[in-house]
């Protein structure tokens, strides 16, 4: 049961818009955009004017380009509103993640080569989600060669990754039979 309604005001909104595409040239790109908007004028930090409602206080776009090995082969970002001026050289700090593969580790990794002064804040709290749009992204060959007879590790991988593939729960059981393990006695697993 919810407790009921309190009134509130908006005072802040943040978009965050992630995009997949598949390109003619055999590679793919994944967009991220961050907004952020206030409902009420907001005075930056050094600035000489507020800022009206509604008008974006950060919007910035980041552009991932990566194979179906999930490898990164171009990142830029572009930054069309931000709080201060010297921002917008964030945009020349993305060149540390070529040649990096989306996976295992990759959030810690960006963190490492972007985090702090290094890079923008924002573009880092994108580059998590805009991985696992990747993921997702590429999701129907995924699910294609996890079938396949010679993918046994991508298989066993695969379980106990999250919460519906858990080696006790049903998609495991009818997916892959031989990898479900029964729930512990006295345990019946969460459908």
């Amino acid at each position: 049961m919810t407790p009921p309604r309190i009134e509130r005001k908006e005072l802040h909104h943040r978009q965050v818009d992630l995009r997949f595409f598949s390109r003619t040239d055999g590679l793919c790109e994944i967009e991220g955009r961050l907004v952020d908007t206030k409902s009420h004028p907001f005075m930056r930090q050094l600035a000489v004017d507020a800022i009206p409602p509604g008008v974006p206080v950060h919007n910035i776009v980041v552009r991932l380009v990566i194979d179906d090995a999930l490898q990164v082969h171009e990142a830029e970002a572009a930054m069309h509103a931000t709080p201060f001026g010297v921002c917008r050289g964030a945009v020349n700090t993305l060149a540390p993640l070529v040649g990096l593969r989306i996976g295992a580790g990759w959030n810690k990794r960006v963190r490492e080569l972007l985090g702090g002064s290094a890079s923008c804040t924002h573009i880092v709290e994108l580059l998590g989600p805009m991985a696992t749009t990747a993921i997702q992204g590429l999701a129907p060959q995924r699910l294609a060669r996890i079938n396949e007879p010679g993918s046994e590790a991508e298989r066993q991988a695969k379980v106990d990754s999250c919460f519906a593939y858990a080696a006790e729960r049903e998609v495991v059981a009818r997916l892959w039979p031989h990898l479900h393990r029964p729930a512990e006695e006295g345990k019946r697993p969460v459908e």
